[in-house]
């Protein structure tokens, strides 16, 4: 039997707490009505007995706390809200747990947000991580020496793991149900809790806004600059003669200030643009690709799957209102 740690961080969102606690033991009782035994021993534990969450709305109780755990199989963070700096110095007191139990052989999976408290123990440098894409650029800057899986629903490396933002954690706890019991154990769970299965990527769900809280005003300038003419034909050297700047000096401090190549921001921003004309109007393809300043079919078709994971009319029958009526 698998013992599972999910921890209660203060400023813990309850969701994730109670989510995976309720799915790992719904497994248990599933084992039970076909004859075989418990997979898991399922405990919430934090530092104290009372954890105030979701910003002291709530009150959990935990079950055990880390003093008490000397052994543990699989340690789940959940995600963490309020302003990441104090959340982390709060819950500081995890990390040394979270470091013996690792060393001692226990994996450890990280939901949402979840993934700054993790990062914070150091175990995930130079590893792949996801975490919701809203806090990507945040992330990004606390952490830059973990490589950040900004479309990733799920990453697996060498016993660590993490999910993507949101709801999608539950497709992580799938994933580990499915490792530690098997496909059939796991599809039950997904009809039980309606839960689509093999998502891979939130890249549909990205809303792309662009990094600006770097401080390089003069990439700012050409940030600005790209969303304002994106329907244009813009070049590295125009946006480095508007801004008095070498070319190869531009690239440098863009891509270190946006995590973007100048040709990938242009390329997100038109993305952008599309996928609102796709959401909002009753715009073809074609109308939205030629408003956006693409010409060749073929280059925008690709590069909107590239970025979003879906096919232009996907999206659009997806996310339109009036097709998704109609349909």
């Amino acid at each position: 039997m698998k013992h599972i740690s999910i921890l209660v961080p203060k400023g813990a969102i309850l969701g994730s707490v109670e989510g995976p606690r309720q799915v790992f033991t719904e497994v248990n009782k599933f084992m039970g009505s076909i004859g075989r035994p418990a997979m898991f021993q399922v405990q919430l534990v934090g530092l104290t007995e009372e954890v105030a969450v979701c910003g002291g709305r709530y009150t959990v109780y935990t079950e055990a706390q880390t003093k008490d755990i000397q052994k543990t199989d699989l340690v789940v963070i959940p995600a963490l809200d309020g302003d990441m700096a104090r959340v982390l110095a709060d819950n500081k007191a995890f990390v040394p747990w979270i470091l013996r139990q690792h060393e001692a052989g226990a994996e450890v999976a990280s939901l949402c947000v979840g993934a700054f408290l993790l990062a914070s123990t150091g175990l995930i440098n130079g590893k792949k991580c996801a975490t919701h894409w809203m806090a990507a650029n945040d992330f990004r800057r606390m952490f830059p020496e973990v490589n950040l899986m900004e479309d990733k629903i799920i990453t697996d490396e060498q016993g660590i793991y993490s999910s993507g933002g949101a709801f999608s954690y539950l497709n992580l706890i799938l994933y580990l149900i499915e490792k530690y019991a098997g496909r059939d154990v796991a599809v039950f769970m997904s009809k039980a809790f309606q839960i689509e299965m093999e998502r891979r990527s939130q890249s549909p769900f990205v809303i792309f806004t662009g990094q600006k809280s770097h401080g390089d005003e003069a990439i700012k300038k050409a940030q600005e600059f790209i969303e304002r003419n994106f329907q244009d034909k813009i070049t590295v050297d125009e946006l480095a003669d508007m801004l008095a700047l070498g070319r190869r000096n531009l690239e440098r401090r863009f891509k270190k200030a946006t995590s973007n190549t100048v040709a990938e921001y242009i390329q997100r921003v038109k993305i952008e643009a599309a996928k609102q004309r796709l959401e909002s109007s009753s715009d073809n393809v074609n109308e939205v690709m030629y408003n956006i300043g693409y010409t060749d079919t073929k280059a925008f078709r690709t590069t909107f799957k590239r970025i979003t994971g879906l096919s232009p009319l996907q999206y659009r029958n997806k996310y339109n209102r009036t097709v998704s009526l109609v349909a």
